[in-house]
C-alpha cells in the first residue's frame, strides 16, 4: 500500500518535474544575447530566488527521496536466490502412462534390404 503511493508520487513528481524544467528560461534567452551584450547572471534576471527555481529545487529532492525509498523498499521484496536449493515436488497421476527417461519411442521407420557398395554389380547379360 506504502510503496503503491509513493509509486504514484513519483510518477506526479516526475511529470511536474519535466514540466518545471521546460518552462524555465535559458541563460541566454534575452534578445541582448544575441548580439552578445548579455548581463545576465546563471539564473536569470531574478535571480537564484525565482518560483520556478525554487519549485524545480523542490521536485528534484521529491525525486531523489522518492527514487531512494523505492529503490530500498524493492530491495526488501526478495524472498531468496535462484542458487537456493529448492525441492519441487510434480505429482504423477496414477492414469497417465509411465514413459521411460528419453520420452516416447519414436516408431521404427521400415528397413530397406541391406547393400554392399564394395559388393561387385551383377553381371548383366
Amino acid at each position: 500500500m506504502v510503496v503503491t503511493t509513493v509509486i504514484v508520487v513519483h510518477i506526479i513528481v516526475c511529470i511536474a518535474l519535466t514540466i518545471v524544467v521546460l518552462l524555465q528560461q535559458g541563460k541566454g534567452a534575452d534578445v541582448g544575447a544575441v548580439f552578445g551584450g548579455s548581463s545576465q547572471t546563471v539564473f536569470g534576471a531574478g535571480g537564484a530566488s525565482s518560483p520556478l527555481f525554487k519549485l524545480t529545487w523542490t521536485f528534484a529532492a521529491m525525486f531523489a527521496f522518492t527514487s531512494l525509498f523505492l529503490a530500498y523498499s524493492s530491495t526488501k521484496r526478495i524472498s531468496g536466490s535462484i542458487f537456493e536449493d529448492r525441492k519441487v515436488s510434480i505429482p504423477i497421476h496414477s492414469s497417465a502412462p509411465a514413459l521411460p527417461l528419453g520420452g516416447p519411442a519414436a516408431p521404427a521407420a521400415p528397413s530397406a534390404p541391406a547393400t554392399n557398395p564394395a559388393a561387385p554389380a551383377p553381371a548383366s547379360k
